[in-house]
């Protein structure tokens, strides 16, 4: 399996957990290779085997690449964890303002979504297809239900994210292929949200039912049942992952 984006944060909490349950897992990185080797070390630790390649998942050429790095390491990719994004700092205080917006800036981050997935899936079908059977998981964020602080840019990529999901899930569910999208709430400690103040978390711990925030380890669980036969009549759909702020 493969998880886009695993040197560090909610990429690498997914890849450890797969790596608890004896996965064979590639770990993409882009900039930061001494957190990819971390991530590759806490894997085997956990009774894994994994394998840290670099590779810029926005460019068709790294993607293709990376998918092939991973099946001549594993013989194949079951699991797609579409998690890569954009850098993105969430800071209420300093965000941009949509009348401060260039269409750069939704433009960069539709790169880092969809483009980003897009390619990945372009990659990795042909070998699920060899088998009939995949599951490919994107992450969003709960965001697109419920913008509690609008990052304009940030936000609209991933809801079409989403979209990408559902017309995939259409496509590639009579072949044998599942597609599915996890949108997690603000998760913490995360590098993009390192500069979210104490009062704002507050306030979404208030208004969340379970009263916290979701550390990156809360997340795999989701994305490891929607890569399993227990989701096996599982496509198509979001799962939130933020406390039940979203309810749907």
């Amino acid at each position: 399996m493969l998880v886009t984006g695993a040197g560090r944060g909610i990429g690498s909490a997914i890849a450890q957990a797969f790596a608890r349950e004896g996965a064979n897992v590639g770990v993409n990185y882009l900039t930061n290779a001494e957190t990819a080797a971390a991530t590759v070390a806490a894997c085997e630790t956990n009774g894994g085997v994994a394998l840290a390649i670099c590779s810029d998942v926005t460019n068709k050429d790294g993607a293709t690449n990376l998918v092939s790095e991973t099946i001549e390491a594993f013989g194949k990719i079951d699991v797609l964890v579409n998690n890569a994004f954009r850098p993105y700092e969430f800071d209420p205080e300093r965000r941009k303002l949509h009348w401060d917006l260039d269409w750069q800036d939704y433009q960069s981050q539709f790169e880092g979504a969809v483009q980003a997935a897009h390619n990945m899936v372009q990659a990795a079908v042909p070998n699920m297809l060899t088998r009939a059977n995949g599951s490919i998981i994107n992450i969003a964020t709960d965001l697109i239900a419920r913008p509690v602080v609008p990052y304009h840019d940030y936000a609209t990529a991933k809801a079409a994210l989403v979209g990408f999901t559902r017309t995939l899930a259409a496509e590639l569910g009579p072949l044998g292929i599942r597609v599915n999208t996890v949108a997690p709430g603000l998760v913490y400690p995360t590098k993009a949200s390192e500069r979210v103040r104490e009062n704002i978390k507050e306030d979404i711990i208030s208004a969340t039912p379970l009263r916290r925030i979701a550390k990156p380890e809360d997340i795999a669980g989701p994305v490891l049942f929607l890569a399993s036969p227990w989701s096996a009549f599982i496509t198509g759909q979001t799962i939130y992952v933020d406390g039940g702020l979203v309810m749907e």
